[in-house]
């Protein structure tokens, strides 16, 4: 049954899926190509007649930047989508129990994963018909500019109008807030209930929208999923990047113009020599997007989360949280790793790269906390808690710190059994339980607790987007994040609470991080 919904730009046209009106890549602003390159986005021209809004039409360019999984992981997350690359990608999609105007249901906001880098809201785990339909919110998930398209800084090069070139993606996030204040009471969603969640780099998106004063009054609660931005890039380190880009390029960097018609594969062939030319943050652990927001005095006055949490949004009730082995997938690249045949010496190594001079005084903790483990499930220990941990609990200690909204703060247990258990807990894992979605992946092996567990989260979150606590009956109380208890909710086969799960860890590397 096909559905019209009455927008700003003009109708649009919908279709129902699984019982939910559903509707797919609806402009929030122009195409981002040509004479757009790289600068703030533009409402989209109006339409008249009908907009066909029944499937997927694209996303932004990212060819040959999302990390390649061994073969044993290639369907792990399900399929991916199949949408081309354009620049004609800011957009977004909406799922609706009933689009009436008089319903005002809460509305949940999903920024997508990938590192600022890759990543789409049109993949099938993505699906938002199961969270709406089961919770009955309205769920709306954004497209916008990403890498280069969306961060490269040429504020020192194309003078006032490029100024906030750095932050053009940034400024996607906002126009997309923006254009769900300004429709989604036509969708049947409240915009004064709106929350903004993702994983990941999704997870960044939402920290960076949290210290951002032009995105005040656009949400009203958010949630952190293994994506926690402590700090975003400098304005020297990005003005460094520019120019790293514009050596590789040469003449096709010459002038703004040029960069505005050079080919996208240029632009995106320049990305991987520019970021190794610069090098690495002098911050690791903390400095997460090479092409990501850039903290320019203005659109983001600072660091989200450093040396304090903002004010702007102090008042924002937060869920933040990681998964248990959050680099259980990523480490499995390297054989070693993934076959379990790592050796002590190789695993030393690897740390060593991390910890530098505190290297054996981590290494005696991990073997102390966790003997029973070889070689290769410590270093993935080790590297979930200095590399997405260690953030997490930064910014939930310094939220909390400010004394004003609550925080909770979770950790995600369950290990899947797929592969022979052994990617336990890992990153991303958590994406289709939240949009009870593990069906269109094989992350779990068809696991009854798995679906039980997906439930359990999906309207745990709906709960607290609906009302601004996640107190929900399939949960123990759950209570707000302190530094004095550091009460933190395990999702597991039976949730549960905690205090200061794994603090060894984190006091480890609180002080390695001097952010005790």
């Amino acid at each position: 049954m096909d559905q019209i919904v009455e927008t700003t730009a003009g109708k649009v046209l919908g279709v129902v899926d699984e019982q939910i009106v559903s509707f797919r890549t609806i402009p929030y602003a122009a195409a981002t190509s040509g004479m757009n390159r790289f600068l703030p986005p533009c409402p989209p021209a109006a339409w008249s007649g009908l907009r066909d809004c029944t499937s997927f039409t694209g996303h932004s360019p990212q060819a040959g930047l999302a990390p390649v999984p061994i073969p044993d992981l290639a369907d792990f997350s399900g399929a991916p989508d199949a949408s081309p690359e354009t620049e004609d990608c800011l957009t977004v999609n909406i799922w609706t129990p009933a689009a009436d105007p008089a319903a005002r249901r809460p509305v949940m906001v999903w920024f997508h994963g990938g590192a600022f880098a890759y990543g789409n809201a049109n993949a099938p785990r993505l699906r938002g018909t199961r969270l709406a339909r089961r919770n009955d919110v309205v769920v709306v998930s954004v497209n916008q500019r990403l890498n280069i398209f969306g961060h490269l800084d040429l504020s020192a090069f194309g003078g006032e109008a490029f100024r906030h070139s750095g932050n053009a993606g940034t400024l996607d996030m906002i126009a997309a807030l923006e254009w769900v204040r300004d429709n989604i009471v036509a969708f049947g969603g409240d915009p004064g209930n709106v929350t903004i969640f993702g994983e990941s780099g999704g997870g960044g998106k939402v920290s960076t929208l949290l210290a951002m004063p032009r995105a005040a009054g656009l949400f009203h609660r958010a949630i952190i999923q293994s994506g926690a931005a402590v700090r975003l890039r400098t304005r020297e380190r990005a003005l460094a990047l520019t120019e790293c880009v514009r050596q590789h390029l040469g003449s096709s960097a010459a002038t703004i113009d040029a960069l505005q018609t050079v080919s996208v594969e240029q632009l995106l062939a320049a990305i991987g020599p520019a970021q190794q030319a610069l090098g690495p943050s002098p911050t690791l652990l903390f400095d997460r997007y090479p092409f990501g927001p850039v903290v320019d005095g203005d659109l983001l006055p600072a660091h989200p989360f450093d040396p304090t949490a903002p004010d702007v949004s102090a008042d924002i009730p937060l869920i933040i949280g990681d998964m248990k082995d959050e680099t259980a997938n990523f480490l499995a690249v390297d054989e070693r790793v993934w076959h379990r045949t790592l050796t002590e010496q190789q695993m030393r190594e690897k740390v060593a790269s991390i910890a530098g001079t505190q290297t054996d005084r981590v290494l005696d903790l991990y073997s102390r906390l966790y003997g029973h483990l070889n070689p290769a499930e410590r270093l993935i220990a080790i590297t979930t808690d200095s590399n997405f941990r260690i953030r997490s609990l930064v910014l939930a200690q310094r939220r909390a710190a400010k004394n004003r909204a609550p925080v909770w703060m979770y950790s995600f247990d369950w290990e899947t059994p797929v592969l022979g258990g052994r990617l336990k807990a890992p990153h991303a894992m958590d994406v289709p339980f939240t949009f009870n979605t593990l069906d269109l992946t094989n992350a779990t092996g068809g696991s009854r607790e798995a679906q039980a567990l997906s439930d359990t989260m999906s309207s745990v979150w709906a709960t607290f987007a609906r009302n601004g606590t996640p107190r929900h009956a399939s949960i123990p109380d759950w209570p707000a994040y302190d530094a004095r208890t550091r009460a933190t909710l395990i999702l597991d086969k039976v949730c549960r609470i905690e205090n200061d799960p794994r603090g060894e860890g984190r006091r480890l590397w609180q002080d390695i991080t001097g952010t005790l």
